[in-house]
């Protein structure tokens, strides 16, 4: 079973809307960063940089997010990817967490970067429901949870972008999101 290590309104939400979307058995470990709990030796064993969140699966140890929701696509998808295929998601995945995130949430470059940012996203939303077609994938689950972030915590105004704004809303009705992402406090 995985173990999905996290704390309260930590990007482990993402990976926990992932392990929601696959349907398998999971245990999602709390930390208490208030008391430091990331910091003790049992967890810096598995990040010994103590962020969260981090995995287990069995023996095996990974920590980042993106590298995460990866790792998850590749053992626990129903449908195998192509080389060509995983870039292609690494690709979206990268940009979500290098690219968006910071453009998004760095306020001193904030509104230089949010139209170059959302224009083309809201181009894509435009033509297609999800980032790489008809089919919900893990790229939706990095790019998405980023974009929820943008009316629900920073109360940012995303009406020029409506393909956006629907894209957040068709991904926030989801199931799994909602327990996930959509159930935190």
């Amino acid at each position: 079973m995985v173990k999905l290590y996290g704390g309260v309104r930590s990007r482990a939400s993402i990976v926990h809307w992932y392990l929601e979307e696959l349907g398998i058995p999971y245990e999602f470990i709390k930390l208490d960063m208030q008391a430091g709990e990331h910091l003790k030796p049992e967890y810096l064993a598995i990040n010994p940089f103590g962020k969260v969140p981090a995995i287990v699966d069995g023996d095996f140890q990974l920590w980042e997010s993106g590298a995460s929701l990866l790792y998850l696509t590749d053992k626990y998808s129903k449908t195998p990817l192509s080389l060509e295929e995983r870039a292609v998601f690494s690709q979206w995945v990268l940009f979500a967490n290098a690219t968006l995130a910071p453009g998004i949430f760095v306020e001193a470059t904030r509104e230089r970067e949010m139209p170059r940012l959302l224009t083309p996203l809201n181009e894509i939303f435009s033509n297609q429901p999800f980032l790489l077609g008809n089919e919900f994938t893990v790229v939706d689950v990095a790019v998405g949870s980023i974009l929820n972030y943008i009316p629900t915590i920073l109360k940012l105004d995303l009406s020029p972008y409506p393909a956006v704004l629907n894209y957040i809303k068709q991904l926030s009705e989801r199931p799994a999101f909602q327990r996930s992402i959509g159930g935190r406090a």
